[in-house]
């Protein structure tokens, strides 16, 4: 979701007030108002993440959308990590404008969609035919949305029951984890509950460790991770949101994120927890030679 700010405020003229987050990686309401009363007149839009894709934390959006439209604010909200895992009713919300795709819930790369208040006015991107009210043009990839569709409906019918076993898997894996190298560093909200943290993501930092060596210690064991977003695969640095939440850059360097889905077993937790010991310790040791 940053690339397009950047883009706006590198090409666009806009400016970007980034609002803070405390160390368990949360937006508070309180904090969006005093930015916005700062200079209410030069706000044309607030975006904020419904859950956090690294670490799991979800924002309170009621909240803040109360906030923004207090002040006559539209506010958009990428949900894409949240369908799926918690309740996400964008009327409900009360949100201007909503972003999903289908590749996070089983359904076809490349499809998504952007739910719209109908009083929101957009300046199309691409033009041409017409299509989407003439929003979007172009000719519309009927069987890649018809495979959506059929996702959303699948994720939402099964998300009382898939996302309760998730959340057990991950409370298994935590514990797991944090029994067998104590000084790991759970990141995100300790509390567990849907309204805190996501159901099927678990991120910690392994201190001594870099996360890289973690990554390529586990996936010779068959175990599959990453050291960040995929967004961000690739780029050797301190992940941005940990940055954010003020946690010591050598510290974050050594971070990973483990996501459960629906093939995740209690097996593979294990598996994972069993592993976990001796690669940090030999991840520990490369870093000291």
């Amino acid at each position: 979701m940053l690339d397009p700010l950047h883009w706006l405020a590198d090409h666009e003229g806009a400016v970007l007030d980034w609002l803070p987050v405390d160390e368990h990686g949360r937006v508070h309401a309180a904090d969006l108002d005093a930015a916005i009363r700062r200079d209410p007149g030069s706000v044309a839009l607030v975006t904020v993440m419904w859950a956090n894709n690294e670490v799991g934390t979800v924002q309170p959006v009621h909240d803040l959308v109360a906030v923004a439209h207090a002040h006559g604010l539209p506010i958009h909200s990428d949900a894409i990590q949240a369908v799926g895992h918690l309740p996400v009713d964008f009327i409900a919300s009360g949100l201007d404008a909503m972003t999903v795709t289908g590749h996070k819930i089983g359904g076809p790369i490349g499809v998504g969609a952007l739910l719209l208040d109908r009083k929101a006015e957009l300046t199309p991107l691409l033009h041409g035919g017409g299509q989407e009210r003439d929003v979007r043009s172009g000719t519309l990839d009927t069987p890649a949305i018809a495979g959506f569709a059929a996702a959303g409906s699948a994720a939402v019918r099964d998300l009382g029951r898939e996302s309760a076993r998730l959340a057990e898997l991950r409370d298994a894996m935590i514990d797991g984890v944090l029994s067998v190298v104590p000084d790991a560093v759970l990141s995100g909200d300790p509390a567990r509950g849907p309204e805190a943290r996501l159901p099927g993501i678990a991120h910690f930092c392994f201190p001594g460790c870099e996360g890289d060596s973690l990554l390529l210690l586990l996936d010779a064991r068959g175990i599959e991770c990453s050291t960040g977003s995929a967004c961000s695969a690739g780029i050797a640095q301190p992940s941005h949101v940990l940055l954010a939440m003020g946690a010591d850059p050598d510290l974050a360097r050594g971070s990973l994120r483990f996501s459960l889905g629906r093939t995740s077993t209690a097996e593979d937790v294990k598996t994972l927890v069993e592993a976990l010991p001796a690669v940090v310790d030999r991840a520990r040791s490369a870093g000291l030679s």
